[in-house]
């Protein structure tokens, strides 16, 4: 059976796409390809790459891209998953091909405010909630 393609997309795609898209490469790469973007690109947040790290996941190899870029590409999708807010994932383009769009609301880590271990448990937490949300969308599938 063919792989299932699925894009997870948010604003800056500099933490919850880009946590998210880790995820389920890890969790299920034999069933699904998996992408990443953002609307407005941005730099990946460096308390995203050490919260999945502490899951032993790497995403030192990660960059953000820009929704238009993947969509120049021509690529297809089964899944388009919008992980921002609502108001944001409305701004989504069409992706062609894009299947289904799902929205799921995360907070932004990059909201977080106090010091930077606080920063980083926030970050964590979103990490954690992403993470419910993809294995229950896996087994659902």
């Amino acid at each position: 059976m063919a792989k299932q393609r699925v894009l997870f997309v948010c604003i800056h795609n500099s933490a919850r796409s880009q946590m998210a898209e880790a995820w389920l490469r890890h969790l299920a790469p034999e069933r699904f390809d998996v992408e990443s973007a953002g609307l407005e690109p941005g730099k990946l947040n460096p308390f995203a790459m050490r919260a999945m790290q502490e899951c032993k996941i790497d995403m030192s190899s990660h960059y953000p891209k820009s929704v238009d870029e993947i969509a120049a590409t021509g690529r297809s999708f089964d899944y388009v998953i919008a992980v921002c807010d609502r108001e944001a994932a409305e701004r989504c383009p069409i992706v062609p091909g894009g299947g289904e769009k799902l929205h799921w609301n995360f907070p932004d880590p990059s909201s977080a405010q106090g010091t930077d271990d606080e920063k980083f448990k926030f970050t964590c937490k979103v990490r954690d909630l992403i993470k419910d949300a993809i294995v229950t969308w896996i087994a659902q599938r």
